[in-house]
């Protein structure tokens, strides 16, 4: 897939917890996880049994985190297709972290599943380990690359270097590419078998290898789908579930993103708007984001700017659709967001070359952060019926452009099938920690208020000013902690998370006002 909307499509339809995260920065290293980072001579290393599974000593590293952790890593062969069992076997990728606590160990453990759909569990963890610290001291954590992603038969599309601004960007180029990164993957995979159903398959086998009775799934973005199709499947095995940023059971993702974004940006833009000093300096950050997107659409700039990861000069072409793109990956986190309105104000003034530097480095960056391949089999078998245009979106930031160049690259990838109840509400007594951030643009509020309502054991929390992926904000990693030890969500106490504040725009580029 080497067009340029192309590749903007495909990034932007992950609802991965990954950028919430503050991975948008960093590409993820493949050979700096798991078994590729195993500790010593392999005729030193010692398999150490747990349940069924041999696990030998590893270091995960992340992007997302200066330090490495010490695990157990392991490979665990699945049927690629469960009803030929004699068929093409997954080896799927498992790292486990021990209870570091001295005191009891808890026989429950915690399986953390990441989101995107696309992203791998093995990667993302170590910079959200700080989260875990509490929790670990009692419970085994595992973390399995869901069958796609990490190294866990990956599919993923090599895509070119951006070298052209202008590439054809329509439906029918997208599906074009759609069908050659099918074509290039079919002889590693039957991309219809890589489905959340699947991956829920998966997650079950190896709670069963290890010999747990239970276990305790932390989801975040499409992970919380997992977790909810799990809990769903095995709710005698699920001890607790931790949703963060929440995509409901009933969601069809294909046409949620262009007005989540926009009801987004009206709230973290209003802090400006309302500001007198703000306002003064930069204006109405909307009217001005809509100015600019007009002005780009009649006619992209060509900009002269200094590369913002190698510091080059370099020169290149800046259009409407790369400004959507930042836009909303910016959205995700609003204290990077605060400077989107300067920037914007910028542009309009003439300045273009910092939105620039930015939009380039956010494309190298987001390149190799989704393994899109999984991402299509998951989105086009699971939600393809809801891949439509709306006339009420055509104004909006993003426009049309996703869903319509989604569903053309669904018509030819090869589609799984689904449970008949798979987009039924979650309805269980499963004890439920639900959160999500007020600033959410992909997985507002709303979503969680409406997986809640089923789920009597259930409680929600929305964190002020935040954004996507919360679960590491204030005092949210002791609310979790507290969560999982007791399995009570209702019993928490909550007021920790008032003295979360906003992150008010940069007014220049040295910060907001005082």
């Amino acid at each position: 897939m080497n067009s340029r909307k192309t590749r903007l499509v495909l990034a932007s339809v992950a609802v991965a917890a990954i950028f919430g995260y503050k991975a948008m920065h960093s590409k993820p290293d493949p050979n700096a996880t798991t078994s590729a980072r195993q500790a010593g001579p392999v005729e030193a290393l010692k398999p150490v049994l747990f349940g069924k599974i041999a696990f030998t000593p590893c270091s995960l590293s992340s992007p997302m985190s200066k330090d490495t952790l010490d695990a157990q890593c392991a490979r665990f062969e699945v049927p690629e297709d469960r009803s030929q069992p004699q068929g093409r076997k997954i080896q799927l990728n498992i790292a486990w972290l021990a209870p570091s606590g001295s005191g009891e160990k808890l026989p429950d453990p915690v399986f953390f599943i990441a989101g995107g759909p696309g992203q791998s569990a093995v990667e993302t963890y170590p910079g959200l380990d700080p989260v875990f610290r509490e929790v670990r001291k009692q419970r085994n954590v595992i973390l399995i690359d869901q069958r796609g992603t990490g190294q866990s038969n990956l599919l993923s599309c090599a895509l070119e270097d951006d070298a052209s601004d202008d590439a054809d960007s329509s439906p029918a180029a997208a599906q074009a590419q759609a069908a050659k990164c099918a074509a290039a993957l079919a002889s590693k995979a039957d991309l219809r078998f890589y489905t959340t159903t699947a991956a829920v398959a998966d997650l079950d086998a190896v709670r069963a290898a290890l010999g747990v009775a239970q276990v305790n799934l932390v989801g975040i973005s499409y992970g919380t789908r997992v977790a909810q199709q799990y809990a769903m499947r095995h709710p005698a095995q699920t001890r607790s579930i931790v949703l963060d940023s929440v995509v409901p059971n009933t969601l069809g993702l294909g046409n949620i993103f262009a007005r989540n974004l926009d009801d987004a940006l009206t709230l973290q833009f209003a802090l400006c708007s309302k500001d007198p000093v703000c306002k003064g300096k930069l204006g109405d950050p909307r009217a001005e984001l809509d100015t600019l997107l007009t002005t780009l659409r009649a006619a992209p700039v060509t900009v002269a700017y200094r590369d913002a990861t190698k510091g080059e000069p370099k020169q290149g072409t800046l259009t409407a659709d790369a400004v959507a793109g930042l836009v909303r990956m910016y959205a995700y986190m609003p204290l990077a967001s605060g400077l989107l309105p300067k920037l914007i104000h910028e542009a309009n003034a003439g300045h273009y070359e910092g939105l620039m530097a930015l939009t380039k480095m956010m494309r190298g960056e987001m390149k190799d952060a989704m393994a899109m391949g999984m991402q299509m089999s998951v989105t086009c078998s699971e939600d393809a019926d809801s891949m439509v245009a709306r006339p009420e979106d055509a104004g909006t930031v993003l426009g049309n452009a996703m869903p319509e160049s989604m569903a053309a690259m669904c018509k030819v990838w090869p589609k799984g099938s689904v449970p008949a109840d798979f987009h039924h509400a979650l309805a269980t007594n499963v004890p439920a920690l639900l959160m999500e951030g007020e600033f959410d643009p992909v997985t507002p509020p709303r979503y969680g208020q409406e997986v809640v309502k089923s789920l009597p054991n259930g409680r929600l929390f929305v964190l002020k000013g935040q954004g996507h992926n919360v679960i590491g904000a204030g005092c949210m990693p002791k609310l979790f902690a507290q969560f999982i030890e007791k399995a009570d969500a209702k019993a928490l106490d909550g007021r920790c998370l008032d003295t979360l504040g906003y992150a008010y725009p940069f007014t220049n580029f040295n910060g907001a006002e005082p």
